[in-house]
């Protein structure tokens, strides 16, 4: 097991690895396996990829997020150009349903609001907000259409993460009432959680994941 000091070097070195992460810009203090992470970005792309590379680091048991996003330049973006902005990379992305997206931006901070089929989709819609200037943070409410779930789904999904070569595959309980999954078990990082909790989504007629999954380094 890491002690904090190391766990802590491991994760500034991995953000310094990152080229989305701009150098010196971030402040990392661990105490007990817990990641506390402050510091001011210019972009909210530039705050997912820190969190997204805290979770890449083996040891981490649970992170506190106190970035704050401050857009950089003379003329900040307002929110009618965000708007407008998130409105045509929307319509440009193959991955999103042309009409069926609402945009709602106020003081920089994008809510997004609508039904698709499927959560691919859903998150399709916020990496193409994520890059965009002026935008300080993103509110997803946008809803997976109900449709019926097919017979054994639930073996069907351990399958699947057997099939990807996932570490834990068979330390994890899958279980499934109605549309949604409920992961229970181990894993040894935050990113195979996420990359667990991502073979669930992928699942046809799964509007929910509830992950009670813990992170044991």
């Amino acid at each position: 097991m890491k002690t904090d000091t190391e766990l802590q070097k491991d994760i500034l070195e991995e953000l310094s690895w990152d080229p989305l992460i701009p150098e010196a810009s971030v402040g990392v203090a661990v105490a007990e396996g817990v990641v506390t992470l402050t510091g001011h970005l210019e972009t909210y792309a530039e705050k997912v990829a820190v969190t997204h590379a805290v979770d890449r680091v083996a040891g981490v048991k649970a992170v506190a997020v106190e970035l704050e996003v401050v857009p950089a330049g003379l003329h900040p973006s307002s929110d009618t150009e965000i708007a407008s902005a998130l409105e045509h990379a929307l319509s440009w992305n193959s991955s999103v349903p042309r009409g069926r997206i609402k945009v709602m931006v106020e003081k920089g901070w994008v809510t997004l609001t609508g039904e698709v089929d499927w959560n691919f989709q859903r998150q399709a819609c916020e990496h193409v907000a994520r890059p965009l200037r002026g935008i300080v943070g993103i509110t997803n409410n946008i809803r997976l259409k109900p449709v019926s779930v097919p017979v054994s789904i639930s073996s069907r999904i351990e399958a699947a993460l057997i099939r990807q070569v996932l570490r834990e595959a068979k330390r994890i309980n899958v279980s499934v009432d109605g549309n949604v999954v409920t992961l229970k078990g181990h894993v040894h990082s935050w990113a195979e959680r996420n990359a667990v909790e991502g073979v669930a989504w992928s699942a046809p007629g799964i509007n929910r994941v509830n992950s009670q999954l813990t992170v044991e380094p």
